[in-house]
């Protein structure tokens, strides 16, 4: 697993108040095999640390491979088995603390 860190942390995000993030993992590779790769808009994220909870919580949808969260551009890419529901794939942002936009344009 790796984590993009080159981004600029701001305030009101899981980073301090002082812009140091807490390190997280951006990418979470399960498996590919014949697959689905949708790419989403997230709101919210700054840092490494941001982008290793939305993909972890991402990652644990059924049928996700694997999971590419970059902040500084607020694109998630997401591998999985079959197309995902919206839904969940918004619950599990949200769950992760921020936003769902929807599918990249």
């Amino acid at each position: 697993m790796t984590a993009e860190t080159d981004t600029t942390p701001s305030t009101g995000s899981c980073c301090s108040p002082t812009g140091s993030c807490h390190g997280g993992a951006a990418d979470v590779q399960i498996e590919q095999s014949d697959s689905v790769t949708t790419v989403y808009q997230v709101k919210g994220m700054t840092c490494g640390h941001c982008e290793g909870a939305v993909s972890e919580e991402i990652s644990g949808i059924a049928g996700v491979t694997s999971v590419s969260a970059v902040a500084s551009t607020g694109l998630v890419t997401v591998t999985s088995k079959a197309p995902l529901a919206e839904d969940a794939v918004r619950a599990a942002v949200d769950e992760a603390g921020y936003e769902l936009l929807g599918p990249a344009a």
